[in-house]
């Protein structure tokens, strides 16, 4: 699953990368919760959660629907 879904954040990762900023895939829990380290311009971003939960969040969970969430980590 974790191969899965750093697949899923290759795909999103130009999104990010065209405002400056990329996101790194930091694990996967047996909660079934994606934890992620936004970096570059996202990291410090106001909108960082918005673009985690509406972008991010979403499309992991359109293609894999066990995935509980995604969650930013320091």
């Amino acid at each position: 699953m974790e191969e899965k879904i750093k697949e899923a954040l290759e795909n999103i990762r130009p999104f990010l990368q065209r405002d400056g900023g990329d996101i790194e895939f930091v694990e996967l829990t047996p909660e079934n919760i994606v934890k992620v380290r936004l970096q570059g311009h996202c990291a410090g971003c106001p909108g960082a959660t918005m673009t985690l939960k509406a972008v991010v969040e979403k499309l992991l969970k359109e293609s894999y629907p066990e995935i509980a969430g995604v969650e930013n980590v320091q």
